[in-house]
């Protein structure tokens, strides 16, 4: 008996999320995120700030978007100038969130995760690298880089 509720209680632990997650599980869905984190809609122009600025998510260290003024824009990741033709905004949500779910090992940066990371300054610990708006105006950046947009 004494082995049944210590697997009960174990099996209930392993269901638990910790509480230092900022998007709980049951947001996910497959490789998506389908709902918004803030009521408000993406602002694609400040998306694209957020993209190239160096302050924020910086993006344009890995990616290359065509069109956007920004020097030396990388190509560590994929190309993202049709971002919204192969992705939906969930799955572009998803990415910027926590790629690590979508890719475990990747080298992309989770920009809305505070659970599991190394070598975090004091300064930053317990603060995702952008805030749920921040994250919503690059997906509705990104979503309107499609090859029907005309730019």
């Amino acid at each position: 008996m004494r082995w049944f509720v210590a697997g009960i209680v174990v099996g209930l632990a392993a269901c638990s999320e910790p509480s230092s997650r900022l998007l709980p599980a049951h947001q996910i869905d497959g490789d998506t995120i389908p709902v918004a984190l803030t009521a408000e809609p993406g602002d694609a122009e400040r998306g694209e700030t957020i993209f190239a600025g160096r302050d924020q998510g910086h993006c344009v260290l890995c990616h290359a978007v065509d069109g956007l003024v920004a020097e030396f824009q990388g190509n560590v990741g994929p190309d993202l100038s049709l971002a919204g033709d192969r992705l939906t905004d969930g799955q572009l949500r998803l990415r910027i969130v926590d790629y690590q779910i979508v890719r475990p090992g990747t080298l992309m940066p989770s920009y809305y995760r505070i659970h599991d990371l190394y070598q975090v300054g004091e300064a930053f610990d317990g603060a995702p690298i952008l805030t749920p708006q921040e994250v919503e105006d690059l997906v509705a950046y990104l979503s309107a880089r499609r090859s029907d947009d005309e730019r």
